[in-house]
């Protein structure tokens, strides 16, 4: 007998007194069955152990786990990515049956069922040839696509008595045309039909269908768009390319970014660089003001360009690139008339096409707050209302021109003191409508300085009178508006009779006055 034989059996032969078998403390008497220490150290017994709990653990998936994967003994246990492999895909079958276990409890007896199948972790077509691949969405039934390939009969009907079906027939008609919607362009998106019986009638499918031609018309559109405009804080090729000759020639040292967006035009900031010619400086920084060339958000441009003397000749409104090129110029002309008169306003560096670059309004690419961003002190907001008034009197007395969109978004303050920016719209005061935009001009400044609680600001009438020297007397807005438009009227006359529009107007350097 071994030695694991005498040690079970050694307990038995030493007996003990009576009372230590009855103590509930004492050890229990157990009957252990005798082995050899071969037979514990056998790996064959551990694995039969281990199957016999998994299999009472994991019916299931132990039984669809099983093969020569697990079980076979050609596999090199001893490597740590092989264990790893075979683990890894014991538990994505474990995951599998559960996912499973769930599309069972959820469809249960629904005509509509859903699937896990994109979620599972090993799919049950494994197969290396591609052709032998099968999509899991093919093998649901589409109820859109016939089995065989069915021919509406000559005659327009199928079948005899009440089981006649005509090729009006509403469910047919139907199932067609979800059919056709495979057919739509692949931006639009129809959804998922597959394995619901969707009916469209004919008008839902018309709207549809429209609907899917227009968007693929809108989007044509808005492509070309992109490509031929300048849109918000972008510039089209055209510009970048003219951006770029900029930067190589040395004018420009970098363009930093975006600084401001509007409805005609795109601001952005950069850094100056070398002049080529001794004459011109070129400020640290500049500011690049790119107009944009489409004219959805600034329809009315004409209106500004096609009565100034100046452009009249040129204009062409079926050319949206010259209108725009014309409407760069007219700032750059106002900008120099502003700056000859010492106006604070920003410098004019250079046009090229639609691109005009400036000095910038700021310091270290920050610019410069407009006047209703900024909290100013009532002695400050005094000192910049007698300085508008004075920059007013100047602009039409001195540089003959009105700004036509003075407003606090269009004035800047730095430096204590304010700067006007924003006069490709500025039209002369013999323009057609020149009064008009004065007196609204005059308008927005005495409401915004009114509010701002500056007590010697005057109010709209009093200010028009005092910038243009005319002396209208009306009791209401309504008679003043209706004198100033039989002044532009009278001006517009005598342009049509004589050709100039000089005429009514004092020759010496007096400001203008209509003669009543």
């Amino acid at each position: 007998m071994d030695s694991v034989g005498v040690a079970a059996a050694t307990p038995e032969a030493r007996p003990g007194p009576a009372w230590q078998s009855k103590c509930p403390w004492g050890a229990p008497s157990t009957t252990s069955i005798s082995c050899s220490l071969a037979d514990v150290m056998s790996e064959q017994l551990a694995k039969e152990l281990q199957l016999e709990e998994e299999n009472a653990a994991f019916p299931e998936v132990v039984a669809a786990a099983e093969g020569p994967f697990i079980t076979g003994e050609n596999i090199d246990t001893s490597s740590d990515l092989m264990l790893a492999q075979m683990l890894q895909m014991e538990f994505d079958r474990e995951y599998d049956a559960q996912l499973r276990r769930e599309e069972k409890k959820i469809n249960g007896d629904s005509k509509v069922s859903i699937s896990f199948e994109n979620y599972r972790k090993v799919h049950p077509y494994d197969s290396d040839s591609s052709e032998d691949e099968v999509d899991w969405q093919d093998t649901r039934h589409d109820p859109y696509r016939a089995d065989k390939p069915t021919t509406t009969p000559r005659r327009g009907f199928i079948g005899k008595g009440k089981d006649i079906t005509t090729k009006h027939d509403e469910v047919v008609c139907g199932r067609k045309n979800t059919a056709r919607m495979e057919n739509f362009a692949p931006e639009f998106q129809v959804g998922d039909g597959i394995g619901m019986d969707l009916k469209l009638s004919n008008q839902v499918f018309n709207a549809l269908k429209q609907h899917a031609y227009s968007e693929e018309r809108r989007s044509a559109r808005l492509h070309e768009k992109k490509e031929h405009s300048t849109a918000e804080k972008a510039v089209d090729p055209k510009t970048r390319l003219l951006l770029y000759k900029m930067v190589n020639s040395g004018m420009l040292e970098t363009i930093t970014g975006c600084i401001s967006t509007g409805k005609e035009s795109v601001v952005f900031h950069a850094y100056g660089g070398s002049s080529a010619t001794e004459d011109k400086v070129i400020p640290p920084e500049c500011a690049i003001k790119v107009f944009k060339t489409t004219l959805n958000e600034f329809k009315n441009r004409d209106k500004y360009i096609k009565d100034d003397y100046r452009f009249k000749d040129r204009f062409s409104k079926l050319n949206p690139r010259k209108i725009i090129r014309m409407w760069a110029e007219k700032e750059m002309h106002n900008l120099t008339r502003m700056q000859n008169a010492g106006i604070p306003c920003p410098q004019v560096v250079i046009l090229k096409k639609h691109v005009l670059v400036m000095s910038f309004i700021g310091q270290d690419q920050v610019p410069a707050p407009k006047l209703k961003d900024v909290t100013l002190s009532s002695e400050d907001m005094k000192k910049a209302y007698y300085q508008i008034l004075n920059m007013m009197q100047q602009l039409y007395r001195e540089c003959n021109l009105v700004h036509a969109d003075l407003s606090e978004y269009n004035m800047l303050w730095h430096d204590g003191k304010v700067w006007l920016i924003d006069v490709s719209q500025s039209v002369e005061p013999t323009h057609p409508h020149g009064l008009e935009f004065l007196f609204r001009d005059c308008r927005n400044v005495s409401q915004f300085f009114q509010k701002g609680g500056v007590a010697e600001a005057l109010n709209e009438r009093e200010l028009f009178n005092a910038v243009s020297g005319l002396n209208i007397t009306a009791d209401n807005e309504v008679d003043f508006q209706a004198e100033i438009e039989a002044l532009e009227k009278m001006n517009e006359d005598h342009v049509q009779n004589h050709g100039k529009k000089l005429s009514t107007f004092s020759s010496d350097g007096d400001p203008p006055i209509y003669d009543e």
